[in-house]
């Protein structure tokens, strides 16, 4: 692949759970919208995750960053002239955005005039205007117009609640943003401004915050003067998509009764919509066509469809994967679009579905049994997935595969606060936070112990992010039920988060308590794992990132301090990243601590 090299280099004693990570892998291609030949993707073919500029009609590639951490934030101006990408330190998510030619060459200031910040979108104008969402702790959340004359920034929008810029439209004049001003940063609101500031329309499903309804900006029309803007929305309990002419005022939902949760983007001529569905851990695509009112299916294989783009020809390139086959970049017209250089990475095991009853209602569930080891019951990491707003899916993820190889089962759950079961369960965890998760955890591990799939005695609970802060909190609040404990980048003492972290996180954090520590102490202390340190019992494993904004480093070190003091078994690793590692060597690194300290202080199978 011409431009890419990698630098990993594997032999026949490596194991396969290393070469899943090491596999040189791509992302989906974004491309130019007025030179689509022109795209801009992510890969770590150089054991890092980067950015690439690809020119398919040379076919000629290109690595456009280079960085100790890696990058990935990026994407390309219209022209296709100009790679965008996001300056931050080591992870930190606070930066500048930055540019370079396609060709290449040095990078410059993009955004001239505007300080450090913590990214809340991006539009770029064909004018080479640039329309930037901004958030600092001390200004909240700002969006700023930058001339492409090189003059200074002018802001348009300012408010101290969480704010984002969602798009541009084609001609340039219209801006939309999705904002949080009534205080639910769980369900936002659409205003659509002027490059002045001055406010064209306005959308408000939450109707001030009295209802937990949301939208979100899914895109303006992709034709000059065309001013229907396409809405997501949760009017009927689930996220499906609207057409909103803004000038005209009128508002057309489509005609689109699939079960689970549907998002759309346009089509590159406006005719049509490109739709993503995902219902039950699966996803697919299909064609809306806008004039006929008409559904046809895009043709995917069973599994997860993690990104698509539908391409000026009409063809549809999407990013495949399952549980059982590694992620490839296919296309409607047939074949691989972009492959990594290198090998391919081993496949590993599928998933099964396990539905089981919980206190609110049924739980969705997945589990893997590692391959040539019996029927069980198998040693068993749960392993839980962040967000809350996440859900597990059928599809290819080297951590895993890695425990199964080892000879554990592997069981995930889409707890309440998981997305793709409709908006109440999204929504469901509110005020009991981390409680209600650990109740449904509960429920499927009961389950999985009752079925035989999983030795009671031999349970692993592990995650990152708010899947670390699960860990920590189930440690302290179910201590007889786990073996052993894996938390990476967690919330561990939640007050003290509160007051470190980013602004955007403490809005969600108020909608989803009711309010700050000082107002709500009780459920800040309940929902707390600080609070149960003491209870924990399993030896713990925890990994940390000292430049993380999101799961910040002093309030683990509160809870660390807190196991030390009474002498409980412990590790805890810190590394230079922020919220987890693009660093291909450094995820091996981590995820071989966790087996290893798994492996060491899980007691032996007692035989039959």
């Amino acid at each position: 692949m011409g431009g890419m090299t990698s630098d990993s280099e594997t032999t026949p004693e490596m194991p396969d759970w290393e070469r899943r990570f090491r596999a040189p892998r791509v992302g989906l291609p974004d491309w130019a919208e007025d030179a689509p030949d022109r795209s801009l993707f992510v890969s770590n073919a150089t054991g890092t995750y980067e950015l690439y500029a690809w020119d398919r009609t040379t076919g000629a590639q290109r690595q456009a960053t280079d960085r100790p951490n890696g990058t990935t934030d990026g994407t390309l101006s219209p022209d296709g002239e100009w790679i965008w990408w996001f300056s931050d330190t080591d992870g930190d998510e606070f930066g500048t955005w930055v540019r370079q030619p396609f060709a290449g060459g040095a990078d410059e200031p993009a955004t001239p005039g505007l300080k450090p910040s913590y990214p809340a979108g991006l539009a770029i104008g064909r004018d080479g205007t640039a329309v930037v969402g901004r958030s600092t702790d001390e200004e909240g959340s700002t969006v700023h117009v930058v001339p492409a004359d090189g003059s200074a920034p002018t802001v348009i929008y300012r408010h101290p609640e969480s704010a984002g810029v969602g798009d541009l439209s084609r001609d340039g004049t219209l801006v939309a943003i999705e904002h949080t001003e009534h205080g639910d940063a769980m369900h936002s609101a659409v205003r659509v401004l002027t490059l002045d500031g001055t406010i064209v329309a306005e959308l408000d499903d939450s109707k001030g915050g009295t209802e937990e309804l949301g939208l979100e900006v899914l895109g303006f029309a992709p034709v000059t003067g065309d001013t229907r803007l396409l809405v997501g929305h949760q009017r009927r309990g689930r996220w499906e998509p609207m057409v909103w002419d803004v000038a005209a005022g009128t508002q057309e939902g489509l005609a689109i009764d699939l079960p689970g949760d549907v998002s759309a983007e346009w089509y590159p001529d406006g005719s049509a919509l490109l739709i993503a569905h995902s219902f039950e851990a699966r996803s697919e695509l299909w064609r809306y066509d806008l004039a006929a009112r008409d559904l046809v299916r895009v043709d995917t294989p069973p599994g997860t469809v993690s990104g698509a783009t539908a391409r000026p020809d009409g063809t549809v390139e999407f990013l495949w994967s399952s549980a059982a086959e590694p992620s490839a970049v296919r296309s409607t017209a047939g074949g691989i679009v972009l492959e990594a250089p290198g090998f391919r990475p081993p496949g590993s095991v599928p998933v099964e579905d396990v539905w089981v009853e919980g206190p609110g209602g049924r739980i969705h569930a997945l589990a893997q049994r590692p391959a040539g080891r019996g029927d069980g019951p198998f040693p068993t990491i749960f392993e839980i997935h962040g967000g809350p707003t996440w859900h597990d899916s059928d599809a290819f993820a080297a951590t895993p595969a890695a425990w199964l190889d080892h000879g554990f089962a592997v069981v995930r759950v889409n707890y309440r606060g998981s997305t793709g079961y409709g908006r109440e369960w999204t929504d469901a965890l509110k005020h009991r936070v981390g409680l209600i998760e650990l109740e449904d955890i509960a429920a499927v591990r009961e389950w999985a112990v009752s079925s035989g799939l999983a030795d009671p005695a031999r349970l692993v609970l592990s995650g990152g992010s708010w899947g670390g802060y699960l860990t920590l909190l189930g440690l302290g609040t179910q201590p007889g039920a786990w073996a052993v404990g894996l938390a990476a980048v967690p919330v561990a003492d939640y007050v003290t988060a509160y007051h470190d972290e980013m602004e955007a996180l403490k809005s969600l954090d108020r909608t989803l308590f009711g309010g700050t520590p000082e107002e709500v102490p009780d459920r800040f202390e309940a929902s707390s794992p600080l609070t149960y340190v003491d209870a924990v019992k399993a030896p713990v494993h925890i990994a940390a990132g000292v430049n993380d904004p999101r799961c910040p480093i002093r309030q683990i070190e509160n809870y660390v301090d807190r196991l030390a003091a009474r002498g409980a078994v412990h590790e805890v690793y810190r590394y230079d990243a922020g919220h987890g590692s693009l660093v291909v060597e450094e995820r091996i690194k981590q995820v071989r601590m966790e087996l290893e300290f798994a492996l060491k202080h899980l007691p032996p199978r007692m035989p039959a």
